[in-house]
């Protein structure tokens, strides 16, 4: 019987699995779920669960594989991004609105980024002459040189006048702008809105063949050095702007077979402090939870049991079951005899 140091149990934070040399380990003993199939649901937005469940697995395992013809990416939100809205709300005196509309810009460049990566190419792009001209005013803004995080991103929403400016004169050269506009930095939120609608007009004019998800994660833990309303503000906007976006602009897209959505990584404690409308609603449909719980009588048809099945069993393993354990406790985790020779109950007992 092997213990616990003769286990292969890989690495603690599934972020380590976006790695190239590393993306083969997870898929071999990555459980697929029915969770991971109602992730794939149009009407799901919100990927709910504590700390240790899987989120951040769940994300990466759909990013580094085309599951079931969707192509999925996952941006994360660091200490860097919440101190950069910071500044922001002391220089534009943002109000919940203005986080919101700059979350939706935020989210709507990284997506068509996205999409530009891995369905159009150059020849293709020009078929589509509303997304070429917001295309080509990316390239513009960030000199042929975008790098596709969420911090980057900020910055065509904070320059709002200078990105509207060169969207408009891109529209107008290809004869979708009607006129030149002029805008000011005094005028923030209408140019924010502006570039929004630039962006909808060019996504919604694709015919996409596969479905795209964008996962956010990052959001669980809040940096020591922002304070609480300043971490609350950015991230109740960011809710805010996924629910919009998915509800009002992505969920009504016609023409298309491929379907395009965001997916917000959250705990429950933090989801409660949303504030959103009809709260509960949301979390019955357009959320999917993951909770591994199981009890003695039913846990050799549980997942959690499938999942160490399959982890043990692995050429190496990954190390959710002492998480897990740690997690759920010992009077709901116990007794997962596998195989005559390697006992999950060794296991457990071994590292709580």
């Amino acid at each position: 019987m092997k213990t616990i140091p003769e286990l292969q149990l890989g690495f603690r934070d599934a972020e380590s699995y976006k790695v190239k040399e590393n993306k083969n380990l997870l898929n071999d003993i990555f459980l697929r779920t029915f969770s991971l199939d109602q992730l794939l649901d149009n009407n799901k937005y919100f990927l709910i669960g504590e700390k240790g469940t899987g989120k951040t697995a769940f994300a990466v395992y759909l990013a580094n594989n085309n599951y079931k013809k969707n192509n999925s990416s996952i941006k994360y939100i660091r200490e860097t991004e919440y101190k950069k809205f910071v500044e922001l709300k002391k220089n534009k005196h943002l109000t919940l609105s203005d986080y919101t509309n700059i979350w939706k810009v935020i989210i709507s460049l990284l997506i068509s980024e996205f999409i530009t990566e891995r369905e159009l190419d150059k020849v293709l792009i020009k078929r589509f002459s509303k997304f070429n001209a917001l295309k080509k005013s990316i390239d513009e803004f960030y000199l042929n040189a975008f790098s596709p995080e969420i911090i980057s991103a900020i910055n065509f929403a904070e320059e709002s006048s200078l990105s509207a400016g060169i969207i408009n004169k891109h529209f107008s050269m290809n004869g979708l702008e009607k006129e030149k506009i002029e805008f000011s930095e005094a005028r923030f939120q209408i140019n924010l809105l502006y570039i929004q609608k630039r962006f909808e007009e060019a996504l919604s004019s694709l015919s996409l063949n596969e479905s795209y998800t964008l996962f956010i994660d990052g959001i669980d833990i809040r940096p020591y050095e922002i304070d609480y309303n300043d971490y609350l503000d950015c991230i109740k906007g960011l809710a805010n702007a996924i629910w919009s976006l998915n509800v009002d602009f992505f969920g009504n897209i016609k023409g298309s077979k491929g379907r395009i959505k965001v997916v917000l990584l959250i705990r429950p404690d933090i989801f409660d402090t949303l504030g959103l409308q009809n709260q509960n609603s949301k979390v019955k449909d357009n959320s999917v939870i993951l909770d591994w719980r199981t009890t003695y009588q039913s846990h050799r048809n549980s997942d959690i049991f499938l999942l160490t099945d399959k982890l043990l069993s692995a050429p190496r393993c990954f190390e959710w079951v002492s998480r897990l354990a740690k997690y759920y406790g010992r009077d709901k985790m116990y007794s997962f005899s596998l195989h005559a020779d390697l006992k999950v109950a060794t296991v457990m007992r071994r590292h709580l």
